[in-house]
């Protein structure tokens, strides 16, 4: 079976692209949104934060042709972004997740 026919990668993937939307959608009301609003958008970046970093490890740790592939075009994208050819993905990950951490911080303290 490939990766990518796995019933559970394909909610994952579904659920990843519908967290996506939700978090574009919204992005740019950011600055008129309350602060329960603002801890919800941020609350779905941090599900989609992690469930991106889950699917990553699985993509690395398959030997799936496409998954293969898809983890390259990931890698592709991150060296499109700024980072080095050798950045380390999870390292970016849990860089995002205290980028998070201090948003989320930095709203309760906005009371």
């Amino acid at each position: 079976m490939s990766f990518f026919d796995s019933e559970l990668v394909r909610a994952e993937l579904s659920e990843i692209s519908m967290l996506q939307e939700d978090i574009y959608m919204n992005v740019f009301n950011f600055s008129e949104m309350n602060k329960e609003e603002r801890l919800f958008h941020i609350s779905l970046l941090e599900k989609l934060t992690n469930k991106q970093q889950i699917l990553y490890t699985r993509l690395r740790l398959s030997d799936d042709p496409e998954a293969i592939e898809m983890k390259e075009r990931i890698h592709r994208s991150i060296e499109m972004m700024g980072f080095p050819t050798d950045a380390d993905v999870n390292s970016i990950f849990n860089n995002m997740n205290k980028l998070i951490e201090c948003m989320k911080d930095g709203i309760d303290k906005m009371g």
